[in-house]
């Protein structure tokens, strides 16, 4: 690598500077709870109870509904999704509630939802998760109508789809405090300063002494509700999020920092080549941007960094959330394995009607934005 030559040099410091501003900015605050909430989900919802959801008898409209959100219960990438789209469709899922669960699961990943909106923007964020939501219903519908005649044929096992009472749930309230008061910690903790709403101000300045409070019922629900078993599962489970995500998080803040540069950088690639290929509203603009996130490969959260830089460097808002819609669910290792699953014809379907829906999806989010 010269080091000699500033472009290099200056493509390095921007790096750092990113990576320091992702600690300082989204780290402390932002990722640390949602990594609580993610833990709490992972260890107090039960994966059974949304899965059961998902067989030939099911009422469809629940099967869908809960399909299309299951993202947000089971917080799994492009790959972890893998493994149990396979089970539930090989044990009797209908394709239509399978395939929206598999677009469904790394799309709305909470993680995912929380730090888009945290770093590129409330629009962003909520229309990914608002976009991802009515992809994961028009997907798994389409596919179902496409291949309603195959599905006839299909052995249908419902082994993995009755409902286990091995483990005592604690009522439903208890739960609904519990993680209303992780969110409200999230939320108060990330609340920023705006002079124009005097509410919003009282609350800015107040916004310590509320989640010392929320602390506070947190700790009580914590030691009165769970026992120390439990609290020890959520603790490593946090963790464990934490330790898969972050070192991956860095080393995209790194890399995207060393190649595009800040918002208001310019790094190693000139911010006109992006500006020419992803900039503006235009139907290629869009459609490349779905096209390549759907060839390529996201680590969790990495896609945020990476789009926080070609942001900055001219890329327009509808490609950026044409990319966020197609990328995260879909990456060529995703495909091959998908294809072993369901086949070349129903693959290629699933993957046209992704990227289709990405690139109108991003023209009408440009247009207003």
């Amino acid at each position: 690598m010269p080091f000699s030559s500033s472009k290099i040099l200056n493509a390095l410091m921007e790096s750092l500077l990113m990576a320091q501003d992702y600690a300082r900015q989204h780290v402390l605050l932002c990722l640390i709870p949602a990594f609580f909430i993610a833990g709490a989900i992972a260890n107090f919802i039960s994966q059974e109870n949304i899965i059961k959801y998902f067989g030939a008898e099911a009422n469809k409209s629940l099967s869908y509904t809960v399909a299309s959100v299951s993202g947000t219960i089971l917080a799994v990438c492009s790959c972890t999704v893998l493994p149990l789209f396979a089970g539930i469709y090989k044990r009797g899922a209908g394709i239509g509630p399978a395939t929206a669960f598999l677009y469904s699961g790394p799309a709305i990943n909470v993680l995912a939802i929380i730090l888009t909106a945290r770093v590129l923007g409330f629009e962003l964020g909520l229309a990914r998760a608002i976009g991802a939501i009515i992809f994961s219903i028009v997907i798994g519908l389409s596919m179902h109508f496409i291949f309603h005649e195959d599905e006839k044929e299909k052995i249908k096992d419902k082994s993995l789809f009755t409902e286990s009472n091995a483990q005592k749930e604690r009522p439903l309230w208890q739960t609904a405090f519990y993680f209303a008061t992780l969110i409200g910690i999230l939320v108060f903790a990330n609340w920023g300063k705006d002079e124009s709403l005097k509410a919003w101000q009282v609350i800015y300045s107040s916004k310590w002494y509320i989640i010392g409070i929320l602390l506070t019922i947190l700790f009580w629900m914590l030691v009165k509700w769970f026992n120390k078993e439990e609290r020890a599962q959520w603790v490593s489970s946090s963790w464990g999020f934490a330790e898969q995500i972050l070192p991956l998080l860095l080393g995209g803040v790194l890399v995207a920092g060393f190649l595009l540069g800040r918002p208001e950088s310019e790094a190693l690639i000139p911010k006109i080549w992006i500006e020419n290929l992803v900039g503006g509203n235009s139907l290629w603009s869009n459609l490349f941007a779905s096209v390549v996130g759907a060839f390529m490969y996201f680590a969790t959260l990495t896609e945020i960094p990476i789009l926080q830089g070609l942001l900055g460097a001219g890329m327009g808002k509808g490609p950026a959330l044409a990319l966020l819609l197609a990328g995260p669910a879909l990456s060529l290792p995703n495909m091959l394995v998908i294809r072993s699953i369901l086949g070349t014809k129903k693959t290629l379907v699933f993957v046209f009607l992704v990227v289709t829906m990405a690139t109108l999806s991003g023209m009408i989010f440009g247009y207003f934005f």
